[in-house]
């Protein structure tokens, strides 16, 4: 059966001032696709998706639409009318009955809305609400072809795993009104959500030729094609050099008096060098040595935290919590809005005192805080980039060899022209790498970093995840990007809305199953007033809670809540389930390995690497579920 072709993009090219952003680019919508478009920042994104709406038009060529089908576009701007509610934005002048019987629209209403007033003005929601309320009247009208640019910004973790979940029920499969799939085109950077969702991968390049790669598979199968093709164009490009080198050094040996030779042999040389294509930036980031770090960093102690209320009362962000952090301590903090995580960093920072218990620093603890706010680069919006860092600190020592602030900058991904352009003109991605750099060459040994993931695309990312990767001091990440937290932290910690701090040993796969039992028991969220005398998890003295979930028939009961140490028998029935589970273990590693492989050995087979990408995603679902299963009979059999 012919696939039925919903949107088509015909040659368009478009040109701003002398930047080329589109060269003659075809690309086509098929029913059933699911599209992530990835590529630097500034290369296009956003105008591609504009373009595709018809809310922009190309300089040449056109883009052609299939009459009948519905088409709607979440932009980053979150725009209402003056005085609108959070109804009006959503449902416009739609009664009531309409909407609220529709089982579909109840579920975005449950999965976004949640905590929100209907009835409240738009005007004073905060940025992460406005998106939710913007992404819910869009989703509530279900087009056939769906268009967002960048949905997750301003979602929490459990906010993104729902909205990964909706639109590939709504898209791709087959039960739409219209009796189609439908199609969606996603631009984020948040390479998780890319994984869950998408089937197919546009690259919009930025490098100045106008292009747009097409991948098969998701964002996994489209770094492994990505790299074959890295992989062949070295390989050209050593053949080249070889060749290069050949025709210097016979030039080098060659006698004066043969005019004609060397001269066809410097054309030679000369057509070789204009073929060798410029570098891309390589957005190598650069691990800063670090102060000592004792053995004490920082603790909170019995520390209480309470914000008010509109209506005059309070609310307990911690309740009596304790958190201890060491050298080294590689922590993730996640939980739903308005828990208290950048407060936590706050504390952290010694930018908010607690209202109860108190935070110990250690004597040789140098804190270093990114914000989520780029308008602290305001003040020195007149400096360029190298500026910057050269105020900060003159020259580092790196791998042994001392760099001046442009060698920084540059090793940064910074060009040599935007290395030297004011911080004013610099965009968002540009001004967070600038703050990642200006903190570092302070030489923290405790990094705090509050949403480091946004204004960033996934090449930049890539990058910082290297450096804090090596990086030797003590981090605490508050993102959403599952992705980040999972390469770059060893723990999860989370704040559950209830003034506890939990720790989370499965990772934010238990915080999201966590979630999902206390909506299910009607427990209150963040918006919820917490009770007092909740204590933290990390320091209580009964066990966490485990969510509750079905185990295989040989595994052990779940623990109880109380303090009555498991018998003997249920020890000994535990210890053989862990043994069970190491050995399944075992084998999921395996086939993850050889999965890997076989991606490896012929990425351009995309019908094949999607296919396997397919079942690397249910291994490795079934992976996180082993692993906290056997979790909970290690916890049982100790």
């Amino acid at each position: 059966m012919a696939v039925a072709h919903l949107l088509g993009a015909d040659g368009i090219s478009l040109t701003i001032g002398t930047r080329t952003l589109l060269d003659g680019v075809s690309l086509g919508l098929d029913d059933g696709d699911r599209i992530g478009v990835v590529g630097p920042n500034g290369a296009g994104k956003s105008t591609l998706l504009r373009l595709l709406a018809g809310t922009a038009a190309p300089d040449g060529g056109r883009v052609t639409r299939v009459g009948g089908s519905r088409l709607g576009m979440l932009d980053q701007r979150d725009e209402a009318w003056p005085g609108a509610t959070v109804l009006d934005l959503v449902h416009g002048d739609d009664a009531t009955h309409e909407w609220a019987s529709d089982a579909r629209v109840r579920t975005v209403h449950a999965g976004l809305l949640a905590d929100l007033d209907l009835d409240q003005p738009v005007s004073t929601l905060s940025g992460g609400q406005r998106r939710r309320a913007a992404l819910a009247a869009l989703l509530v009208t279900d087009p056939d072809v769906m268009l967002l640019d960048e949905p997750t910004n301003h979602l929490d973790v459990e906010g993104v795993a729902w909205l990964a979940e909706h639109l590939s029920k709504r898209y791709g499969t087959a039960g739409r009104p219209s009796g189609g799939q439908g199609a969606l085109v996603v631009v984020t950077h948040d390479r998780w959500f890319l994984d869950a969702v998408c089937s197919r991968m546009w690259e919009v390049r930025g490098d100045g030729t106008g292009a747009v790669d097409g991948y098969e598979g998701g964002y996994a199968a489209y770094i492994l094609a990505r790299a074959e093709r890295s992989r062949q164009a070295a390989a050209t490009a050593e053949k080249r050099n070889n060749l290069l080198r050949k025709e210097l050094a016979w030039l080098k040996r060659g006698a004066p008096a043969r005019t004609s030779k060397p001269k066809f042999r410097l054309d030679a040389a000369a057509a070789l060098i204009d073929d060798e294509p410029p570098p891309r930036d390589t957005l190598e980031l650069t691990q800063m040595a670090t102060k000592r770090l004792g053995k004490d960093v920082l603790d909170l102690e019995d520390v209480t935290v309470t914000v008010p209320q509109p209506d005059g009362g309070e609310r307990t962000l911690l309740d009596d919590v304790t958190w201890r952090l060491g050298p080294g301590d590689r922590y993730g903090l996640v939980g739903v809005n308005g828990a208290g995580k950048t407060t936590v960093l706050a504390l952290l920072a010694g930018r908010r005192e607690p209202d109860g218990g108190r935070v110990r620093r250690g004597k040789t603890v140098e804190v270093a805080e990114l914000t989520q706010e780029v308008t602290e680069l305001d003040e020195v919006g007149h400096l360029t980039a190298v500026q910057v860092v050269d105020s900060e600190k003159r020259t580092v020592v790196v791998d042994g060899k001392e760099m001046t602030a442009g060698q920084l900058t540059e090793r940064l991904g910074f060009t040599r022209e935007r290395a030297h352009t004011p911080v004013r003109d610099l965009s968002g991605g540009e001004r967070r790498r600038l703050q990642l750099l200006r903190l570092l060459v302070s030489e923290p040994n405790v990094l705090l970093l509050d949403e480091p993931t946004n204004d960033l695309d996934t090449d930049t990312l890539a990058a910082v995840e290297d450096l804090l990767d090596g990086w030797p001091g003590t981090l605490i990440v508050v993102s959403h990007d599952r992705y980040l937290l999972e390469r770059v932290c060893d723990r999860q910690w989370a704040l559950l809305g209830d003034g506890t701090l939990r720790d989370l040993p499965g990772g934010v796969e238990q915080y999201l199953e966590l979630r999902r039992a206390a909506a299910g028991s009607g427990s209150a969220g963040a918006g919820g007033s917490s009770s007092r005398g909740v204590r933290s998890a990390a320091r209580s003295s009964q066990p966490p809670a485990r969510p509750s979930r079905p185990l295989d028939e040989d595994s052990p009961a779940p623990a109880s809540s109380g303090r009555v140490a498991p018998s003997a028998a249920a020890q000994r029935q535990a210890k053989k389930a862990a043994q069970r589970l190491e050995k399944r273990l075992t084998r999921l590693a395996e086939e993850e390995k050889r999965l890997h492989e076989k991606m490896a050995a012929d990425p351009t087979d995309y019908e094949g690497v999607a296919k396997l990408d397919a079942r690397l995603r249910e291994l490795l679902t079934e992976k996180d579920e082993v692993e906290l299963e056997w979790l909970e009979a290690a916890e049982l059999a100790e």
